[in-house]
């Protein structure tokens, strides 16, 4: 049984993974006083290239058509050691933060080599910018991360949610430094603006549309899938990390439903606050993405450091 609530959380998150990009779209449409699409248009649009026969290019290795199904795999294993409705289900026991960098490491190398395997200027450039990115905003992503860990002496998700919800409501400067450090993390690492636009086509501001140009059909769908995987991963992260009251601690049909509900609200008012975000900031250039990784690295220091100060000397 409890496996089966683990495989069933699993597959809400590869599920609900489109309606979250779906409800951000609406919402920045909004407030941009644009149309809005479906909220279901995501799942339209994901079915439509599922149905179209990927077109590979000529000199394509086995790694490019590879990839696609590699990136979706890693995705769904990082799902599966989230916690997203409950705590202690069988996957627990590896929901660990350094499996979950090495899961996304794991899928952003493949994507970089995609994009490098055909040979184009726009798939190295974006190849060399996404690792660029991703060398800068690994560190402060585990050095926010730490800072929960530190408190819960666990590197366990699971474990760590846990004792948050044991410890109660208390106000802690630590973990305030912590949440902006891994929000910032999250707009950088899923390609949002100031660091990208997932939107736009211009070949001095691309990142990761760079390396995914050459894909279409089925593997474009999985990529595009994935991506939307891991932007629903970093809101759950921040959401039950840093505010996980609401998750199911039994596995009963009441809790596992309020768990549903409440991982649910807290989404939406994330997705929300970033489509405010991306209708308010514009996109930074390139050189800027160093200085801005820098202050989530530096928030992660201080939310460490102020943990040893005021929470350890205690």
């Amino acid at each position: 049984m409890n496996w089966l609530l683990a495989v069933i959380q699993t597959l809400l998150f590869v599920a609900l993974a489109p309606l979250l990009s779906g409800w951000l779209k609406w919402c920045k449409c909004h407030l941009q006083n644009r149309k809005a699409p479906s909220l279901l248009q995501p799942y339209r649009d994901l079915l439509k290239l599922i149905r179209k026969q990927p077109v590979v290019a000529e000199h394509a290795s086995w790694i490019f058509t590879r990839s696609p199904y590699i990136i979706f795999s890693a995705m769904v294993l990082a799902a599966s050691v989230v916690p997203l409705i409950a705590v202690d289900l069988p996957t627990a026991a590896s929901a660990d933060v350094i499996v979950l960098v090495g899961f996304f490491a794991f899928a952003r190398f493949f994507l970089a080599l995609a994009g490098l395997d055909i040979g184009t200027a726009f798939g190295g450039m974006g190849a060399s910018r996404e690792m660029t990115i991703s060398s800068l905003a690994e560190p402060a992503m585990l050095m926010a991360v730490f800072t929960l860990t530190m408190t819960a002496s666990t590197t366990n998700l699971s474990l760590a949610i846990t004792h948050v919800l044991n410890e109660g409501l208390v106000l802690r400067p630590s973990f305030i430094f912590a949440m902006f450090a891994l929000i910032l993390v999250a707009i950088a690492e899923t390609g949002r603006v100031p660091v990208d636009n997932p939107t736009t086509h211009l070949e001095l501001t691309m990142i990761h549309e760079a390396m995914i140009l050459e894909y279409s059909g089925r593997h474009l769908a999985l990529i595009e899938w994935a991506s939307q995987l891991k932007l629903m991963l970093y809101g759950v992260l921040i959401a039950n990390i840093f505010l996980p009251w609401g998750i199911a601690r039994d596995f009963s049909l009441h809790a596992l439903g309020y768990g549903l509900l409440a991982v649910s609200g807290k989404l939406a008012v994330l997705a929300i606050m970033l489509a405010i975000s991306e209708t308010l900031v514009a996109k930074m250039r390139l050189f800027r993405v160093q200085e801005y990784l820098s202050f989530a690295y530096l928030l992660g220091l201080l939310g460490m450091l102020s943990h040893i100060i005021l929470e350890a000397s205690r």
